[in-house]
């Protein structure tokens, strides 16, 4: 396990060992010596093309290929007959490499395995696949060696697990409960502090909002500063409004691009090449770019809204001058005054190196579930030995037999309640004990839908041209393709509707098969941007603890910029502030309706689920809850009877309203109920193989796969409520979209301490989550103004 600060060279370290090698290896040994893992299909490419100089230098005869999903059917076809020296891979390829009847020959030689940026690897069921993928590996070629390459590591220990065979039914045999196998770790210490700022526009900034429209002329004015800028924003929608706002101020028409996973691959590609080639000045960018990338020439990084995650922005920083000895040079641009505060965590975060990666995490049944018949399609299987292989992988390293048992039995018959019906039953048993694929027609559906990567489904936007074939009819026809956006956003529109996607604003023409074909809007046409529904994140705990901290403690308040100060001390004349374990609750009434808000600041997803959980609460207090709104921040919820007056007349009221045991039967109730526990299932269902997203020659729409997973999900509800895929969802639900592990951590820190402020009106900190109110489906600049509109009345009401 290698440790080091980012532009230190960890990654051609990481390959050293095998050059050497490679070097002095006869020209009678071929086959593949060096397995290159990647989170990212552009790092792997990247690193490719940075492995090329020193073979080159070093005059070696050794060949390096990559292999993607974009890598052409028959060169991956020809790498299985003549592997390459060096492969560079993503988990899933490596996964549909060892499904394949010739895994064994193809890896025999394997002497090597890197496991890059391996931090964001291991904390999601991807880095479960993973673990499944190289312990096959580990059984394939029992001389190969494991090398994993991080920057950002809290926790060394859960990753040096995770690089080698665990083998707990040994250390059972032996008697004793022994120290977990671990790799050696190497920590490489120094690298110059990064160069970081908070922006300071010189303006009061919103209580709400998060496009940072504010900013964008002094965003604009760093660029031109610049040689090249990455632009880092949290989400798809807030890339493509950033990069709409910076064309719009773009008076000397820099070269500034735009790079998100749902534009088309080969624009990204493009975007990539311009960038390496340094014909760019800014790229506006997600996720996609956050790790490993080289390009030296980037001289600074900005990001855009709050940064949710120590980790993660130090990782994105650490793009800008990707050397050991130049400091990174970045600013944090806050969308609002509570983002401002999430940066001063940040920045003191970044200061002291500390670090907030998740903990690790017990392995997914579901993803269990698709390894072992990826397994049965490499070769018949024997339980037992198969059993013994997965123990080995650190996330199932717990797993009981009987709960392998139960997942090879899912594989075999789709479960009790669905084993009528043969469809679902993948492998058989042979006489000898074996399990065997059933056929070849599921060994094609397993390598169409490998993979734990579930998104909302996409359709292709297509850019067309009107074709006027009668007097008042068009026809669209032809055009490339831009990318893809959300199903369910393309259902939503009519012809003539326009939005903006591609840094375009664009006319929609209808729907055609799977396809969304859409032709250019005229100029000032107002665009409704495509809300995705990927990449929201939540605030991460240890960003929330240290936000609570500041909160609390009013001589850290010197550290703020003057308007949050005041701000802060204006709430505390007016209501309270909580301390760093406790929660405030404020009540008030307001319009004709009641209010109770609540400041956890455990993140939007807790939040979301506690402000459900609340309602049910609220309704059998007969007290009728008519809605509610959350933000990473707090809650508000509206009801028509009066709370204050509630909690007044019953001194416990609010500690049994926020007593950990909703958890329990007020979970379970709403789960069962719950359009967000359907959709988890939907996920695991695909996952596990349930339901297949792709046949040959065809795809399922998102909402054939939806009317069939609800099926099912009912289904397996009445009949077999302990069913491997419910208790799968149950399992997300806990740290996916419900989030509700942190919620229980939160409920159990505040008892016993909560503040309740009954109020004659709103206050200026629940102003901030008042404003979420309405405005799930408004963006851009008119909601900006309608929100400016409604702080200004909130905040003259709560000041008086």
């Amino acid at each position: 396990m290698l440790v080091a600060p980012t532009g230190a060279g960890k990654t051609l370290a990481g390959f050293l060992p095998s050059l050497v090698e490679l070097s002095e290896r006869t020209t009678k040994e071929k086959g593949l010596h060096t397995l290159y893992i990647s989170p990212l299909k552009a790092l792997a490419v990247d690193i490719a093309r940075n492995l090329d100089a020193p073979i080159a230098g070093m005059d070696l005869a050794v060949t390096v290929e990559t292999r993607t999903g974009d890598t052409p059917a028959h060169k991956r076809a020809r790498q299985i007959q003549r592997p390459p020296d060096i492969l560079l891979t993503t988990p899933e390829q490596l996964s549909l490499l060892l499904a394949h009847r010739e895994a064994e020959g193809f890896f025999a030689g394997l002497r090597t395995v890197v496991l890059d940026e391996l931090h964001a690897l291991v904390t999601s069921k991807r880095g479960d696949l993973l673990s499944l993928a190289l312990a096959r590996v580990r059984r394939l070629a029992p001389e190969a060696r494991t090398i994993g390459l991080s920057a950002t590591v809290r926790q060394p220990d859960e990753l040096r697990k995770y690089l080698v065979s665990q083998n707990p039914s040994a250390s059972a045999k032996s008697g004793g409960i022994s120290a977990p196998p671990m790799a050696d770790l190497v920590v490489v210490k120094g690298g110059a502090k990064p160069d970081l700022h908070m922006l300071d526009i010189g303006r009061t900034l919103p209580l709400s909002g998060h496009t940072a429209r504010h900013a964008m002329p002094a965003i604009y004015d760093l660029i031109r500063g610049h040689r090249m800028v990455l632009v880092f924003v949290n989400t798809r929608l807030q890339a493509e409004y950033t990069f709409q706002e910076l064309w719009r101020l773009n008076e000397d028409t820099l070269p500034i691009a735009l790079h998100h996973g749902s534009l088309d691959a080969s624009q990204r590609r493009r975007v990539e090449a311009a960038m390496a080639a340094g014909q760019l000045r800014a790229i506006v960018c997600t996720a996609t770019l956050d790790l490993g990338i080289d390009w030296g020439d980037v001289d600074l990084v900005i990001n855009v809204g709050a940064p949710k995650g120590a980790s993660r922005i130090m990782q994105r920083i650490g793009r800008a001058n990707h050397r050991m000895d130049e400091p990174s040079k970045a600013y944090l641009v806050p969308g609002n005054r509570f983002e401002m505060l999430e940066c001063r965590a940040a920045l003191d975060a970044v200061e002291e190196a500390a670090q907030d990666t998740p903990d690790a995490r017990l392995g997914a049944p579901d993803v269990l579930a698709q390894h072992v018949l990826g397994m049965a399609c490499a070769d018949a299987f024997d339980p037992l030995g198969l059993y013994e292989e997965i123990i080995s992988a650190a996330p199932y390293a717990s797993l009981s037999w009987e709960d392998f048992e139960a997942v090879v039995d899912y594989v075999a018959t789709g479960g009790y309640a669905l084993r009528a019906y043969e469809r679902f039953a993948k492998i058989l048993r042979g006489a000898d004990g074996r399990w065997r694929v059933r056929d070849a027609r599921v060994a094609q559906q397993y390598r169409m839908n490998i993979g734990t990567i579930i998104e909302a489904t996409h359709i292709k936007v297509r850019l067309t041209r009107m074709l006027r074939s009668k007097p008042g009819t068009a026809i669209p026809r032809g055009g490339r393709v831009l990318g893809e956006i959300e199903e369910d956003f393309a259902e939503t529109l009519t012809v003539g509707d326009t939005f903006l996607f591609a840094g375009e604003v664009l006319r929609f023409e209808g729907l055609s098969e799977d396809e969304c074909l859409v032709t250019r809007a005229g100029p000032g046409t107002d665009p409704a941007i495509p809300s995705y529904a990927g990449a929201k994140f939540p605030l991460s705990t240890f960003l929330a603890a240290r936000v609570r901290a500041i909160i609390a403690d009013p001589f850290e308040w010197d550290r703020l910029p003057r308007q949050l100060s005041d701000y802060l001390a204006q709430q505390r004349r007016h209501s309270a502030l909580p301390g760093e374990r406790d929660l405030l609750v404020e009540t008030f009434a307001r319009a004709g309706r009641h209010y109770l808000t609540a400041f956890p600041f455990e993140g939007r997803l807790a939040h979301q689920t506690l402000g459900m959980l609340l309602t049910r609460r609220l309704e059998r207090a007969r007290l009728r809850p008519l809605g509610f709104a959350a933000n990473d921040y707090g809650i508000a919820i509206w009801c028509t009877k009066d709370v204050s007056e509630r909690a007044a007349l019953s001194p416990g009221f609010m500690e049994a309203l926020f007593d950990e045991d909703m958890l329990g039967d007020d979970l379970e109730a709403w789960l069962d109920e719950s359009a967000m526990m359907k959709r988890t299932f939907r996920q695991c269902a695909v996952i596990a193989g349930l339901i297949e997203r792709r046949f040959p020659g065809q795809k399922k729409t998102g909402r054939q796969v939806t009317i069939s997973t609800d099926l099912i999900y009912d289904v397996l509800r009445r009949h077999q409520p302990d069913h491997l895929l419910l208790r799968a969802a149950r399992q997300d639900a806990a740290t996916g979209l419900l989030d509700v592990t942190r919620l229980g951590m939160m409920l159990r820190r505040i008892r016993g301490r909560i503040t309740h402020r009954a109020l004659d009106r709103v206050s200026p900190l629940s102003v901030s989550v008042m404003l979420e109110i309405g405005r799930e489906r408004v963006y851009g600049e008119g909601a900006d103004e309608i929100l400016a509109e409604a702080e200004a009345e909130l905040l003259q009401e709560a000041l008086g």
